[in-house]
């Protein structure tokens, strides 16, 4: 599978498989094991985590996966989030839900984290939400901590504005190397509020999460989504492609950002469509079709 140069030494997989709901998948640890493997051989090698993920169970778990086979780990490359903390009976002192992107938070998150993973070492962590409380100096301090005690090799954010991630990324003395943002055909608003621009002009790919837009293009009590199911269809008669979530993976694939559509699925077949969508081109005039289908409205 194409990959991805995030930094000089990283690459991320140009699907990567989102764990969010493990938890949800009931699957036995040897059932975890299998899926990655099948992940692996798709070419699939970069696995998305959040600490919160399951009410903070969905880490364990996969990292329940790795203690039975942990030669998977050097196969693969682990991004995991830190930053909110969710109201959980796991946490009975909580009163509200809130973010916490503290120097100690941050610090004590990516060591549970590693905990949970079973791992040495996270390959990205991000800030999982832009927090109005942040002190980026202790955000860049416990990041400069992770990074020169080899917990954590590079840092990112997630569902920042150009306007945040310049702010954050003053203090720091490294690249952050991805925002990872909702994308989609269906969620086009990164397009026109200047954060795939400013991913281009930064050189970062950003990672699109609901990449399928949470399923709804498959539902017809959606019926703004029609025209674009349409049109979907029309480019797919055109490509020979007769499935609208490959389509939909591939209008993000084509676009020159370099975007990475994280899919969210337990079921291989769903996986191995978005590992196939990787070879499907789209022409320009076939990407407008769809953008056009998405905004409502021809172009100025």
């Amino acid at each position: 599978m194409e990959r991805v140069k995030m930094a000089e030494d990283l690459s991320f997989s140009r699907i990567v498989h989102g764990l969010w709901r493990l938890a949800e998948w009931d699957m036995s640890a040897e059932e975890t094991v299998s899926l990655i493997e099948q992940c692996l051989e798709l070419g699939i090698t970069t696995f998305d985590h959040a600490d919160i993920y399951g009410d903070y169970t969905c880490e364990s778990l996969f990292g329940k996966a790795l203690e039975l086979d942990p030669t998977l780990r050097d196969k693969m490359q682990i991004v995991t989030k830190c930053g909110i903390k969710l109201l959980s009976s796991k946490f009975p002192e909580r009163s509200v839900k809130r973010y916490d992107t503290s120097r100690e938070h941050i610090i004590m998150s990516a060591e549970q984290s590693l905990n949970n993973l079973k791992t040495d070492f996270i390959d990205v962590l991000l800030i999982h939400r832009p927090d109005p409380y942040m002190n980026p100096e202790e955000v860049a301090e416990a990041f400069s901590i992770l990074k020169q005690q080899g917990k954590v090799k590079y840092f990112g954010v997630s569902n920042f504005t150009p306007s945040q991630i310049n702010m954050l990324q003053s203090y720091l003395d490294f690249p952050l190397v991805t925002n990872q943002v909702e994308i989609s055909a269906m969620h086009v608003d990164t397009f026109q509020d200047g954060t795939i621009e400013h991913c281009l002009e930064n050189r970062i790919a950003p990672m699109a999460w609901s990449p399928l837009a949470g399923g709804k293009i498959f539902s017809w009590d959606h019926l703004d989504t029609a025209e674009l199911r349409r049109v979907l269809t029309e480019v797919g008669e055109e490509t020979g492609v007769d499935s609208v979530d490959k389509l939909m993976y591939a209008w993000l694939l084509n676009h020159p950002a370099r975007i990475i559509p994280i899919v969210g699925s337990g079921k291989i077949e769903r996986i191995t469509a978005a590992a196939e969508s990787v070879k499907i081109k789209l022409s320009r005039e076939q990407w407008f079709k769809i953008w056009i289908a998405s905004i409502g409205h021809d172009v100025a």
